[in-house]
């Protein structure tokens, strides 16, 4: 679709298409989540509903079809659920993380990359929050915590509080 796109604009749009929360969101519209068997506690969490869970059921999916029908098969499975997204797709769209954001704006300014600690985890094992610190070697602003309910969610809240950090002290 893209043939004068860079490779960097390919991956973040190839991103867009398959994270967890497009493939959860895919599973939603078909919804996978009234088909899955889970475990009592998974039920009583509401595991039918957690992105996590359903994005790997339509990876599942994805990957039973492969190998029972094969290549051709699932590839026509695949692009007719993904036929809306598609559709949609385009290089204006194909913002950056905030992660991503954050480590082409160090390198630019040739400063070391920042570097991401686990702080904390908190919470059951089917509903964990993590909270995660951004450090960074820019002057006045060393680092910022953020949280999620996955350590990326964490690592990408707390590059997003750095990033608005840097543009007010730049201003």
């Amino acid at each position: 679709m893209f043939p004068a796109a860079s490779e960097g604009e390919l991956s973040r749009l190839r991103a867009r298409l398959v994270n967890q929360g497009a493939l959860a969101s895919l599973a939603r519209e078909h919804s996978l989540g009234d088909y899955l068997i889970l475990g009592s506690g998974e039920l009583k969490s509401g595991g039918y509903r957690r992105d996590s869970i359903l994005s790997d059921a339509m990876e599942a999916i994805m990957g039973a079809l492969l190998k029972d029908q094969g290549v051709l098969e699932c590839k026509e499975w695949i692009l007719k659920i993904f036929a809306k997204k598609l559709s949609d797709l385009g290089l204006n769209n194909s913002e950056k993380d905030p992660k991503t954001q954050l480590q082409e704006l160090m390198q630019a300014k040739q400063i070391e990359l920042p570097v991401y600690e686990l702080v904390k985890m908190t919470g059951a094992a089917h509903a964990q929050t993590f909270n995660v610190k951004c450090i960074t070697n820019i002057e006045k602003i060393e680092s910022c915590t953020g949280e999620g309910d996955s350590r990326k969610k964490a690592e990408q809240s707390a590059a997003e509080k750095m990033l608005k950090l840097i543009k007010k002290k730049n201003r």
